[in-house]
């Protein structure tokens, strides 16, 4: 497998591809419902409120992705974060919270808030390793989250 990893702006022809990239990284903790509309209105909830929506592709496939979207006037929270199984631990998902936080930071941002599942170890360990810290934990929807913040 070749990695000539590309990063980009999320256009409208990838919808698809986020949405079953979203399904497939999420694995067994994955659950539908009204908490993940936003994969259906990525141009209005990040593009056109001063936040992000990048993807990776290697070889014409997207294998990655995160975002960010504006929640204060200096606060953005970061979300969708999800790399492809056959590419985790590889560094893809450092890559992408790096670039997002200096993509928030360029946009005027001085406080970032993330959450993930108790289940996504990895993530948490990713978070914390980035200087995030535990604000609280809180049951969203069916999800028992940890949710984190960081000055930038």
């Amino acid at each position: 497998m070749s990695e000539n990893l590309i990063f980009r702006r999320y256009e409208d022809k990838d919808k698809e591809e986020v949405k079953k990239l979203h399904v497939l990284a999420l694995g067994n903790i994955y659950k539908s419902g009204p908490w993940e509309e936003d994969l259906d209105n990525i141009e209005k909830v990040y593009l056109a409120n001063n936040g992000e929506y990048l993807v990776v592709e290697n070889d014409k496939q997207i294998i990655a992705m995160g975002a960010f979207r504006r929640i204060g006037e200096k606060r953005a929270e970061i979300k969708r974060m999800r790399v492809h199984p056959n590419y985790w631990r590889r560094g893809i998902g450092q890559r992408i919270l790096s670039k997002l936080e200096l993509l928030a930071k360029e946009k005027g941002y001085q406080c970032i808030q993330l959450d993930t599942t108790i289940q996504q170890e990895p993530t948490q360990m990713l978070y914390l390793k980035n200087n995030y810290r535990e604000i609280k934990r809180e049951n969203k929807g069916p999800f028992d989250c940890i949710f984190y913040e960081k000055e930038i």
